[in-house]
């Protein structure tokens, strides 16, 4: 796999609003100030470029502007964009927030594309800003092509934010140094509910900065606020040259709108006037939708929605799920009977479908929340699926032992669970012989993350579903700052010759912490 070079940013100019001395690496314009390629009165694009949702032969690209214009994506085989190949894109304007996405249709499979974004006037399109540039590489058609990708979460979160003193997110370039196929990202790409102030101090004395903005120093409510909280993280020079290398699987978890949201609830949160999370959800989504590359609207399907496959190439097919938007109230999870569960009946039916019509030898099943851990909400309710309960499925257990139920029936192999959520590393082996609940194959779920948030203690292992843990790593308090506790991500590597799966769990600067190889059709590894 040849190594992508990392793309060059336009220049920028300007001191962020309501940061705390940041450092010139971070200086990006105050939203609506114009950057310095931009004061001839050309469109400027200083937030960077992203690809995402790319497959075989299509991608979506990214941009923001700093006014209207006119979106153009040129795309080449070579970085010299010799014979490209020009995408008019959309008008952009306000109404979403001066952000855009392209789609590319017919693009060669398992090859290198580089590609730059134009952002011309669109009362003069001869008047164009600066091109940034960005590049990804298509899904192979060809086995023999392996497939690399990362994954992890939890940005931004416990008020741990930008640091300009750390250099900022700088796992990311741990990230982008192992040049990926692509990223998943397990939610909780924000924190609504979380404010960033200037500055924290640690338990020993020392100082955490953050920068930060008008919109992120108060909890999201409006639609402007969740938009400056998606911003945010583009503040970040890291992420934004990540960004640029490596296309991302984007999914969305609780604190995209507030902690352990569910539909229908109301909060009790002094902070908040407006208290459901009904509105803030949808113009969570909406903030979402404009800052990621996402398809949230599949053909024929009137909803738009999180949830969907990424299909990449005949080795890899990812299972992107929502489990936010579609589950019933947090309780003590104790129904004998429950259909809702945390998938919902459609969500659970299409995941079913496409598992069992899936002829890639690797199932990833991309999960916001983890299965066998015991994530509590308050004294009595639990967030996640576990509640504690070690024996026969109750609550949302069921729908999950429904859907392991039919993988198992149904002949479905090489399937793999990874997730983020709970702010530590581990890796859990399910196996029906140590479970209450046998009618499944046993499976491996591996869990990683914050990628910059606070670090927080291992919860208890929930028996329903016979979990074992090979290694796990967490902080033994709550909410210890990344001074103090390593970021996380998770690598997957499947090699084309042999269909091989490797996990790896690393650590922020890049360090291994565990490994695990699985081999492909392999039932009880």
């Amino acid at each position: 796999m040849s190594h992508r070079p990392p793309s060059s940013l336009p220049g920028r100019r300007g001191v962020l609003r309501g940061s705390l001395a940041a450092s010139a690496a971070f200086a990006l314009p105050a939203v609506g100030a114009a950057p310095a390629f931009a004061l001839s009165g050309r469109p400027g694009a200083a937030w960077g470029v992203q690809a995402g949702d790319v497959s075989a032969h299509s991608g979506l690209i990214w941009t923001r502007s700093d006014r209207p214009a006119r979106m153009i994506v040129e795309t080449s085989a070579t970085e010299s964009f010799r014979n490209a190949t020009r995408w008019q894109g959309p008008l952009i304007g306000a109404g979403t927030d001066f952000t855009g996405t392209t789609r590319l249709r017919g693009l060669p499979p398992g090859e290198q594309i580089h590609y730059r974004v134009v952002l011309a006037d669109p009362d003069d399109p001869r008047r164009t800003g600066e091109p940034v540039t960005g590049t990804f590489r298509t899904a192979p058609v060809n086995r023999r092509d392996g497939v690399r990708f990362l994954w992890s979460g939890d940005i931004a979160g416990q008020g741990w934010g930008i640091n300009p003193d750390r250099g900022g997110y700088r796992v990311y370039e741990d990230m982008r140094a192992l040049n990926p196929d692509f990223f998943l990202c397990s939610g909780d790409n924000i924190y609504a509910d979380g404010p960033i102030l200037p500055s924290v101090t640690l338990p020993d004395g020392r100082v955490w900065r953050n920068v930060t903005t008008e919109e992120k120093s108060k909890v999201a409510e409006t639609l402007a606020e969740f938009r400056g909280a998606f911003r945010y993280n583009l503040l970040d020079e890291n992420l934004r040259r990540f960004n640029a290398q490596v296309p991302s699987v984007i999914q969305w978890d609780d604190h995209e709108v507030h902690n352990n949201w569910y539909p229908g609830q109301i909060l009790d949160d002094a902070r908040y006037t407006e208290k459901n999370t009904d509105i803030l959800s949808a113009r969570s989504l909406r903030a979402f939708s404009e800052y990621f590359p996402v398809s949230t609207l599949p053909p024929g399907d009137d909803e738009g929605r999180v949830y969907r496959v990424l299909r990449q190439g005949p080795l890899l097919d990812v299972f992107v799920l929502d489990m936010r938007s579609y589950r019933n109230a947090n309780s003590p999870g104790r129904q004998p009977d429950d259909t809702t569960g945390i998938l919902g009946a459609r969500q659970l039916a299409w995941l079913k479908r496409e598992l069992s019509q899936s002829r890639a030898v690797w199932k990833v099943i991309a999960s916001d929340m983890p299965l066998g851990l015991v994530v509590p909400d308050g004294k009595v309710n639990f967030e996640a699926v576990a509640q504690g309960d070690p024996g026969a499925p109750l609550g949302r257990e069921l729908q999950i032992a429904d859907l392991l139920r039919h993988i198992k029936h149904d002949g479905i192999t090489g399937t793999l669970w990874l997730t983020a959520d709970v702010h530590y590393t581990s890796a859990q082996h399910y196996d029906p012989s140590r479970a209450a609940f046998q009618d499944f194959e046993p499976f491996w779920e591996f869990v990683s993350g914050p990628l910059a948030a606070g670090g927080f203690q291992a919860v208890k292992l929930d028996g329903t579903f016979g979990p074992e843990q090979s290694f796990i790593k967490a902080p033994n308090r709550a909410n210890t700052s990344p001074m103090e506790t390593p970021q996380y991500f998770g690598e997957v590597d499947i090699d084309g010759d042999s269909g091989e799966l490797t996990v790896r769990l690393r650590q922020e600067g890049g360090d291994v912490l565990f490994s695990k190889v699985l081999q492909p059709g392999r039932v009880g590894q």
